[in-house]
C-alpha cells in the first residue's frame, strides 16, 4: 500500500536550519510576528522575510495560503515556503494549512518551524494527508516523498498524539489506494486477501464464502454477483480493544468491486469511473486499519459485503424476487439498485451476529445524492438524532462535510410492490431518500442506525483540501474521531 511520508518531531534547533535540504517553511500569522525560527531564516536570507511582510505580502494571503521564495540565498533549502497559518488555529484550519505545504512536498523532503503553533500534529497531519498519490499500476521507480521534519517545543510530550495521527493517515491511505485499484486488479478475491493480511496488526478477519452465504440465506447479496465469475463474499473485521463483554459499533460498507449496472445497464461514458463502487467497503477497511494501528480502546466490528455487478446469462434480471437474510422478497425493478441489495444481508447479519450498540452504513449508493449535495457532503440519514448529532459533530471536527436528510412514511410507501414485500427502487424523486427508506427496513427495533451516501464525497474530479483529485477517503476521520468521543472518551 501507499505509506504515508516519514514524520520526526524534534526539538527546536536554529542552527540546523541553513543545513536543511528540500524545503524549508516558516509559518506566519496575519499580524507579520515572527517566532524564534522565522527570525533565524530571516537573518539567514539577509531580510527576505522582513521585506516580504513590509512589502504587503501578507494582506493578500488567506489562512492556507503560501508564498514560495526558491532557492533563497543564505540556505542550503531549494525553496522557501511562507504559509500563513495563525499561532492557535483550530484543529481543522490548522490540518488545511498542513495540507497547503503536503501539496508542494517532494522527495527531498521539509523542515517544518513549527514552535510557535497550538497544534502542530493537526498540521502535520495535513501534511501527511495531502503528499499522497496513487503509482501502484505505474511502471519504473517511483519517488515518494522525502521525510518531513517538524521542529516543536516539546516533541516528547506529542508523540502519543503524532503516533494516532500517523495512523488515522495510513488507513485514510489504505482506502484511497482500495479506491484507485482498477478492477482487474482489485477483484472480490484480491478485496479479501488485502483485508484479511491485517490480521498481521491485531484484527481478526473471518471470509464468508458463497457456501456460506447460501447457507445463511443472503439472497439480496448474492442475487447482484450472479452474473460475475468473481465469486461474492463478506468480510469480516474484529477490532475488540474495548471492555469484555461491551456491544460493538458494527460498520457496514458496501463493496462492489465494479458496477456496469447489470442488465439494466449504464451508460458507456464514465463507465470507468464505477471502479469507486466498492467505496463504502474501502473506508470501512481504513477505519477498522486506523483503529487497530493506534490500538483504540473500543470494540468495533466492520462488515464488507465484496461482489461484482455483471451482464451475463445468469445475472439478474428487471422483474426477478429475490429473497433477503431477514426473510422479507424484494422486487428487482432495477438490477442498478444493486448496493443496497448488499447492504441489507450484511446489515442484517451484523445485527444477527454481534447486536451492536449501533450500526452505520456507508455506501457510493446513489447519483441522486451528487445532485443534492454535490461534491462537499455525504448524505447522512439515521433513526436516532444522538447518534447522528455525535457523527455530525465528529465529522465537523475533523473537515470532512456531511448534511443530514430526512426520511419519513411518505418516501417509504414508494417502495410497496404489487407481487413481492417491497420493490429495490421508488419513483425518480427524491432519490437518495427512498433508498435509505429501503435500508431502515432492515435495521432491527432498537438499533441505533446512520446511513452515509457517499457517492458524491468518495472519488472526486478536483483536488480537495486533504487530497489530490481522486480518491479522497472521505469518512476515515470522522469515523475515527466518533470511535474517540463516542466509545473511547464518552
Amino acid at each position: 500500500m501507499t505509506t504515508p511520508a516519514k514524520t520526526t518531531l524534534i526539538e527546536i534547533d536554529l542552527d540546523a536550519i541553513a543545513e536543511a535540504a528540500g524545503r524549508v517553511a516558516v509559518l506566519i500569522g496575519k499580524d507579520g510576528k515572527l517566532d524564534a525560527g522565522a527570525r533565524r531564516v530571516n537573518k539567514l536570507t539577509r531580510g527576505a522575510l522582513a521585506r516580504m511582510i513590509e512589502g504587503g505580502a501578507l494582506e493578500d494571503m488567506k489562512p492556507g495560503d503560501v508564498k514560495i521564495l526558491n532557492w533563497p540565498a543564505g540556505l542550503k533549502a531549494e525553496a522557501l515556503d511562507v504559509l500563513c497559518v495563525e499561532r492557535g488555529a483550530k484543529p481543522v484550519e490548522a490540518r488545511k494549512a498542513g495540507a497547503a505545504l503536503g501539496k508542494l512536498l517532494g522527495e527531498k523532503g521539509a523542515l517544518v518551524l513549527a514552535a510557535s503553533q497550538r497544534r502542530p500534529v493537526d498540521l502535520l497531519q495535513g501534511i501527511v494527508l495531502r503528499a499522497y498519490s496513487f503509482t501502484a499500476r505505474k511502471t519504473g521507480p517511483q519517488k515518494g516523498p522525502g521525510e518531513v521534519v517538524m521542529m516543536v517545543a516539546k516533541p516528547d510530550e506529542l508523540k502519543g498524539e503524532a503516533d494516532a495521527a500517523r495512523a488515522v493517515a495510513e488507513g485514510t491511505f489504505f482506502t484511497r489506494d482500495l479506491v484507485s485499484e482498477p478492477a482487474n486488479h482489485l477483484t472480490t478475491t484480491e478485496f479479501a486477501k488485502r483485508i484479511k493480511d491485517m490480521e498481521g496488526l491485531g484484527l481478526k478477519v473471518t471470509v464468508l464464502e458463497e457456501d456460506k452465504l447460501e447457507e445463511l440465506g443472503m439472497g439480496c447479496l448474492l442475487s447482484v454477483g450472479h452474473g460475475s465469475a468473481s465469486p461474492s463474499k463478506v468480510a469480516v473485521m474484529e477490532w475488540m480493544g474495548g471492555a469484555r463483554g461491551d456491544a460493538p459499533l458494527a460498520l457496514v460498507g458496501k463493496g462492489v468491486v465494479f458496477d456496469t449496472g447489470g442488465i439494466s445497464l449504464k451508460p458507456a461514458a464514465g463507465m470507468e469511473d464505477m471502479t469507486m463502487d466498492m467505496g463504502g467497503a474501502g473506508v470501512v477497511a481504513g477505519v477498522m486499519r486506523a483503529l487497530a494501528l493506534r490500538e483504540a480502546r473500543a470494540n468495533v466490528v466492520g462488515l464488507v459485503g465484496l461482489v461484482e455487478n455483471m451482464p451475463s446469462d445468469r445475472a439478474t434480471r428487471p422483474g426477478d424476487v429475490v429473497t433477503s437474510m431477514k426473510g422479507d422478497t424484494v422486487e428487482v425493478i432495477n438490477t442498478d439498485a444493486e448496493g443496497r441489495l448488499v447492504l441489507s444481508d450484511v446489515m442484517w447479519y451484523a445485527q444477527e451476529t454481534y447486536k451492536p450498540r449501533a450500526m452505520i452504513d456507508l455506501a457510493t449508493l446513489t447519483g441522486a445524492i451528487i445532485v443534492g449535495l454535490g461534491h462537499e457532503n455525504a448524505g447522512v440519514f439515521s433513526n436516532d438524532d444522538a447518534l447522528c448529532n455525535a457523527f455530525l459533530k465528529a465529522a465537523e471536527a475533523v473537515g470532512e462535510g456531511a448534511w443530514r436528510l430526512p426520511m419519513g412514511q411518505a418516501y417509504d410507501d414508494e417502495l410497496k410492490s404489487q407481487i413481492a414485500d417491497m420493490k429495490n427502487v421508488g419513483g425518480k424523486a427524491a432519490g437518495s431518500i427512498t433508498a435509505a427508506q429501503f435500508l431502515k427496513r432492515f435495521v432491527q427495533e432498537g438499533t441505533p442506525w446512520i446511513h452515509l451516501d457517499i457517492a458524491g464525497v468518495a472519488s472526486v474530479k478536483s483536488d480537495t483540501a486533504y487530497a489530490p483529485k481522486g480518491a479522497t477517503g472521505w469518512g476515515v476521520m470522522a469515523l475515527n474521531r466518533l470511535v474517540a468521543d463516542m466509545i473511547e472518551e464518552g
